[in-house]
């Protein structure tokens, strides 16, 4: 499906379209490509070569959704390949959700991938920020504080008699920012801030750089998902 040129290089997907907003599934293929998975890297969207359709993922290791605008509005741009996103991950597949994507991989609404559900972190008490504003979030990740790129990101419901998760990063409140779990043979590996942001993200909302700010966060996201789905490393 992915045609010739990719080589042996594993084939992954990344949302753009109406669903998602500018600049944040270019950061998201970045982050892809950079990783240690060796990763044919392709959009797929409604205006993209490659259609959001079964054919299409099965050919994937791996498909990621992007941050974006308002859950219902993309929901509504998304909700009839939802039983393909659904069925992709259940047979097998990789889904790696950034803010609005983290979102999606609920059901309320969303593809329903996770054992739980989202909520929306700056409404939850101890919270902060408390505003739907660009800016800078700190989480704990790994035992270690690190700040990154926040807006209006989602934080993770988890039930624990639906299934298993792990949770990789927390807010400062104490719920979780960063989750992967199984789903089916699949996997999933969602994320409420913008840890994928690089530093233009920062100065062009007049944010300060974090001084530890890396791509750290953003592969260790991705080894999680593909370590959960027994995908080997390329050598």
């Amino acid at each position: 499906m992915f045609g010739r040129g990719g080589g042996d290089r594993r084939p992954a997907l990344v949302y753009r379209g109406p669903a998602s907003t500018a600049g944040c599934p270019e950061a998201v293929a970045g982050a892809l490509t950079r990783s240690r998975w060796d990763l044919d890297v392709r959009f797929v969207g409604p205006k993209e070569r490659l259609a959001l359709e079964p054919a299409v993922l099965a050919s994937a290791v791996l498909y990621a959704q992007p941050g974006g605008g308002e859950l219902d509005k993309a929901w509504r741009k998304l909700r009839r390949q939802a039983p393909a996103v659904r069925d992709y991950v259940a047979g097998g597949g990789r889904y790696l959700g950034f803010c609005l994507g983290g979102y999606l991989a609920g059901e309320t609404p969303g593809f329903g991938l996770l054992p739980g559900d989202t909520d929306q972190f700056i409404a939850s008490p101890g919270a902060w920020p408390t505003h739907t504003d660009d800016t800078v979030a700190t989480v704990i990740w790994d035992g270690r504080r690190r700040e990154v790129f926040f807006q209006d990101g989602a934080w993770f419901d988890l039930d624990p008699t639906r299934g298993p998760a792990e949770v990789l990063a927390t807010y400062e409140n104490g719920l979780p920012a960063a989750v992967v779990a199984p789903f089916g043979a699949g996997a999933v590996g969602v994320v409420g801030p913008h840890p994928e942001a690089t530093p233009d993200w920062f100065t062009d909302c007049g944010l300060p750089v974090p001084a530890d700010l890396g791509a750290d966060l953003t592969q260790d996201l991705v080894d999680r998902v593909m370590q959960l789905g027994q995908v080997a490393p390329a050598r």
